[in-house]
């Protein structure tokens, strides 16, 4: 009919784009990076974002009343802070009323979309409306961006379809949704629905009666039904914003999400036209509520967020007093270094092996060693990032010479992989594979051994290229990579042997192993990067041109990859082996911070002896049921940006992020700059991808592990057959049965750099000055005698190490 033809208006198109833009990308499977879901709402206050997805969606960035009372209980929260915090809020109440608020707190109820209305009348025996909803998207979505052949319909069959007019003509021939349902002619009623999905949100709009000034929040609460999903639509867009390549498929999603409740709302007018008249009504009520919902759930929240800053105030008060107290390290001849990631696994590996020796003097540094490169398998179809998820891989590293027998094999053994996982493959593949595959798995249960990935196993070469734009670079530009790379790690002097260290986990049968891997080299290991930087350090022209470039690397000096397995804390070296006093270092190091882990592990390992300790940590990598083969960043909390001796000695309990960093050697600050729009942000992502999972694992977490199941080869996972695609971390990654494995807390930064500089990069950085703001993260600065100051709302606020911060600054935050 001429008139269920309409469009958006402009202030609709407007709303729409913007709910389109508030969901965050989630990466695949095999390049699993940690992410904050609430990345593209950085704009606004922290505490703003927490209502308003409280409020259209139930989701909580907070932890429960129960466990910050617990937390109170058992001294992680401290009254020194709690009070302090109070101050802050301005509600002028005490810590005893406080508590007796969070005992009473009422239960936040979220905004009710039309299907939740209606399955507030749904008869026991049928499916509900919104699990059904959410179920045939899903499915739907799984079949059509799957990575192997989506199963299409054969006008499709060359050619990929929107992903609303696929799912369109999919519902139009689906009759068994209303089988499924017990809704006779259910199915008649997608036929109705316009093939713009312009046209069908400006219908389903007009229809519901929804405003202007409502529009952003209902579609982002229908989005937020599917956010899983929505988390891949925004990884596709982020991909190809990097490329120069825009695409939107979020609006398809919002418009399919809204097709059911348009579908719904017709089928009820017409086949229940009595029950249709109290269900508008109630669809009326609740409609006018969705503007003022969040800010009634932020009114409700405000003392959880006293809990949760005083929580922090009781962290950083700790850590405040330990870094007052750091003590000047006597120079000395140095032996060994050693540069790790600043994954804060590696600090207590670091402590471990500089407690071996004066002579060893450990480094951190970003992941991927400053190298934004993509490795290439020469012969074989994979070309796979090594860099943040944030960059676009400018150089390709590949072999210099092919090892054409292990690219023909791993190029079939991908074709076998995409075919296991596809679709269609889930009783097929298990008919093909027979016996041969019986015996393999019979042999992994009962004689499992260390598997690497099956690219990696082509990295052993100890000749590489690397190109740009398909030229090979020359020994000019290698020795200005590896400059700028020597710089931005702050290499005063050069030992004998220097370690580069990368990282990467080992665990079997664990879908989302490479979110425990390292997340600067694109949930890789960082093997490949440091194979090529000491390939290229190593390198004779390379070092024949670093003097020019205001290097002078002695002729002794040999740089040494090496990879930590961060399940069981061996480093292994690659080539060339370091000398028997290193090797012995890094035994006795592996040891000590096998022994540190071992209790958070299993406390039965707590009073293993070294080698039973060694053999436990080893099966555990190795065991096709363990669902905790280690805790990953669990309980990361600090990021640190000064010279390691500043830390050394410090007992930062494998909670902090150690990026060395000496501004004297920085005069123009351009490596702060770098460090502060790079790292600060990847450390700022896994921090807020731990506390979404564990504030709300439902909605930011991916569930039980061992219920898990790849959905379209390397897309993400279901939680069982079903349901929306889960995103974020398992509760085995957080949780060991009866205890959080981590606290939710901000992350703290500490900058060793002076005021001037940190507040000219934070003015020149709209994403920065955001994130320090509106309180997603506290950055301060870090002096050398030990004071440290605040940086928030473009100024300095002193804080006393150790005890509140001043009064002053309590004065002018509780104005705030």
């Amino acid at each position: 009919m001429a008139s269920d033809i309409r469009t958006l208006t402009q202030a609709q198109r407007v709303s729409v784009q913007a709910a389109c833009q508030r969901l965050a990308p989630s990466w695949p499977l095999d390049q699993m990076i940690a992410v904050s879901p609430y990345w593209p709402m950085r704009h606004e206050r922290i505490e703003q974002v927490s209502a308003r997805l409280s409020a259209l969606a139930g989701i909580s960035m907070l932890m429960p009343a129960s466990d910050y009372l617990d937390w109170y209980r058992r001294g992680m929260i401290s009254e020194q802070a709690l009070n302090m915090a109070l101050a802050e809020s301005g509600l002028g109440m005490s810590a005893a009323e406080l508590i007796q608020a969070l005992e009473r707190a009422p239960e936040q109820v979220p905004w009710q979309s039309l299907s939740a209305l209606l399955d507030e009348h749904r008869a026991r025996h049928k499916m509900a409306w919104r699990d059904e909803i959410i179920h045939q998207i899903s499915q739907f979505c799984a079949a059509h961006f799957q990575q192997a052949q989506p199963m299409l319909h054969r006008e499709h069959s060359n050619a990929q379809p929107a992903l609303y007019t696929h799912w369109l003509a999919v519902s139009q021939r689906d009759r068994g949704l209303s089988i499924v349902l017990d809704e006779p002619d259910l199915h008649r009623y997608f036929k109705q629905l316009p093939d713009d999905p312009g046209v069908l949100i400006a219908q389903a709009l007009d229809t519901f009666g929804v405003q202007d000034d409502q529009v952003e929040l209902y579609a982002h609460a229908l989005l937020l039904d599917v956010s899983g999903w929505g988390a891949w639509v925004a990884y596709l867009r982020w991909q190809n914003e990097l490329k120069g390549e825009p695409q939107e498929q979020m609006q398809d999603l919002l418009a399919i999400r809204m097709a059911w409740e348009l579908v719904l709302w017709r089928y009820q007018q017409a086949h229940f036209p009595t029950f249709f008249t109290t269900l508008a009504h109630k669809w009326k009520q609740s409609l006018a509520m969705l503007s003022a919902q969040p800010a009634q759930h932020q009114s409700q929240q405000k003392p959880l967020w006293i809990w949760a800053r005083a929580a922090e105030l009781s962290y950083q008060q700790q850590l405040h007093k330990a870094l007052s107290r750091r003590a000047n390290q006597p120079a000395k001849a140095i032996q060994c270094q050693a540069a790790f990631c600043i994954d804060v696994r590696s600090e207590v590996y670091r402590r471990a092996l500089e407690a071996q020796s004066d002579g060893v003097q450990t480094m951190g540094f970003a992941g991927f060693f400053g190298l934004p490169i993509s490795y290439q398998v020469q012969q074989a179809d994979v070309n796979r990032p090594q860099c943040p998820g944030l960059l676009l891989p400018s150089l390709v590293a590949s072999h210099g010479q092919a090892d054409k027998h292990g690219a023909a094999s791993l190029n079939a053994g991908a074709r076998w992989q995409a075919f296991s996982k596809s679709a269609t493959a889930s009783f097929s593949m298990v008919e093909s594979a027979g016996w041969l595959d019986t015996f393999k798995l019979l042999k992994k249960a009962f004689f499992a051994s260390e598997q690497a990935h099956p690219v990696d196993k082509l990295t052993n070469s100890q000749d590489w290229s690397l190109t740009q734009g398909g030229e090979e670079l020359s020994a000019q530009q290698k020795a200005g990579l590896a400059a700028g790379v020597l710089k931005a790690m702050g290499f005063e002097q050069f030992a004998p042997t220097v370690l580069l260290v990368g990282h990467g986990s080992h665990s079997t049968n664990n879908l989302q192993e490479a979110g425990l891997g390292c997340g600067a080299c694109g949930g890789q290991s960082g093997e490949v990067n440091v194979k090529v930087l000491a390939w290229l350090l190593n390198d004779k022209a390379v070092r024949a041109a670093l003097p020019e470039l205001g290097i002078e690397i002695p002729e002794q000096t040999k740089f040494v990859a090496a990879l930590h397995n961060t399940t069981t804390d061996h480093i292994r070296c690659y080539d060339e082996q370091p000398d028997a006093q290193i090797t012995s270092w890094l035994e006795s190091a592996t040891a000590v911070a096998q022994k540190e882990r071992a209790a958070k592990l299993d406390t039965q390992l707590a009073d293993a002896s070294r080698e039973a300790l060694d053999q436990a940590l080893i099966a555990r990598s190795l065991d096709w049921s363990q669902t905790r083969p280690e805790w990953g960043l669990a309980n990361n909390a600090a990021f640190i940006v000064a010279p390691r001796s500043w830390t050394q000695g410090i007992d930062l309990q494998g909670r902090s992020f150690l990026h060395d960093y000496q501004y004297q050697q920085d005069p123009d600050y351009q490596i702060l700059e770098a460090i502060v729009t790079a790292p600060m942000l990847v450390t700022h992502w896994i921090n807020m991808q731990y506390n979404a999972s564990t504030t709300d694992n439902l909605h930011f977490g991916s569930g039980n592990k061992v219920l898990h199941n790849a959905v379209g080869g390397n897309i993400g996972v279901f939680e069982g057959n079903g349901g929306d695609l889960r995103t974020g971390l398992a509760m085995q990654s957080l949780h060991n049965g009866y205890d959080w494995m981590h606290q939710v807390l901000r992350l703290s930064v500490y900058l060793a750099a002076p005021k001037s500089a940190i507040k000219n990069i934070a003015e020149r950085h709209e994403v920065v000055r955001q994130l320090i703001d509106n309180e997603w993260l506290y950055v301060f600065q870090w002096q050398q005698t030990g004071e440290i100051s605040r940086f928030y709302q473009n100024r300095w606020w002193p804080v006393s190490a150790g005890s509140p911060e001043s009064d002053e600054e309590s004065n002018i935050v509780q104005c705030l």
